[in-house]
């Protein structure tokens, strides 16, 4: 959704607030007039007990005066109402375009970060980052796949003690199992119904895949008090960072392997100029 479109719904929630503000003070003078009529009537109603000053045309017409005033009067309390509930849903989505466009200059936002650096400490940063200010998460793990080992390990971790540090071996448990598959675990229930944190049993797994090759997960176990449910952007997050993280900590490890390896040979190489 572009910015013209948005400029668009502000046009029409303007116009539309300018109509109910015209309709509202016209709807206030037709009840003001409506309740001067009612009180001739009741003059003139009152001259019925004199016959002699009694004026049967004038009544009649004050009456179906009244009778046209009200007519008019509802149907524009019917349109008022109509425009009522346009103006709701056009603010409704106006609300929705707003919060779309946030949400997508958050997920460019992570993903521009996570491409950023090609130092694999730095994007371990980074991604601790995205999972704490964007989806809002208190405790949770990165954990990288030791191939030879086939065990996931904590790479890095935020609000988690020691006694969550042990590695989980591909298929065993809820981790074990989403690492195996490849595919992401989201515990049913309430995600903010967390009394006790129980690290076996995470609120969701989330495999870092490139292509169908798992190299990793992000483990989330409790959310911060101010966040209560999961929105649809953090999925959007979740799936953008299965592919994006993954890449990125895939990368900058290689780099990091390679610099070290480059390092060594150079120094051996000026081992060998010295002699």
């Amino acid at each position: 959704m572009d910015t013209m479109e948005t400029g668009t719904i502000s046009k029409k929630v303007e116009d539309f607030l300018q109509v109910f503000k015209k309709g509202e003070e016209f709807t206030q003078e037709l009840l003001k007039e409506n309740e001067k009529l009612r009180y001739r009537i009741v003059q003139l109603e009152g001259k019925t007990r004199f016959p002699d000053r009694v004026d049967s045309a004038q009544l009649k017409s004050m009456e179906e005066r009244i009778g046209l005033l009200e007519k008019e009067n509802r149907t524009l309390v019917d349109r008022y109402r109509q425009v009522e509930e346009e103006n709701t849903d056009f603010a409704s989505r106006y609300v929705e375009v707003e919060t779309e466009n946030n949400n997508l200059a958050n997920l460019y936002v992570a993903s521009h970060q996570l491409h950023s650096t090609l130092d694999f400490n730095e994007s371990l940063k980074i991604i601790l980052e995205i999972v704490m200010n964007l989806i809002g998460a208190e405790e949770f793990s990165i954990m990288m796949l030791d191939e030879k080992l086939n065990e996931l390990s904590i790479m890095a971790q935020e609000g988690m003690g020691p006694e969550a540090r042990g590695s989980i071996r591909i298929g065993h448990g809820i981790i074990g199992t989403a690492a195996k598959s490849g595919e992401a675990y989201y515990r049913k229930g309430d995600p903010a119904d967390v009394s006790d944190v129980d690290f076996a049993n995470p609120l969701v797994c989330i495999p870092l895949k490139i292509k169908e090759h798992v190299i990793g997960t992000i483990v989330i176990y409790k959310l911060l008090v101010q966040k209560s449910e999961f929105a649809a952007v953090d999925y959007e997050l979740f799936s953008m960072l299965a592919g994006h993280a993954a890449t990125a900590l895939f990368s900058s490890k290689l780099y990091s392997e390679s610099e070290r390896k480059l390092t060594t040979i150079e120094n051996f190489l000026e081992l060998l100029k010295q002699r």
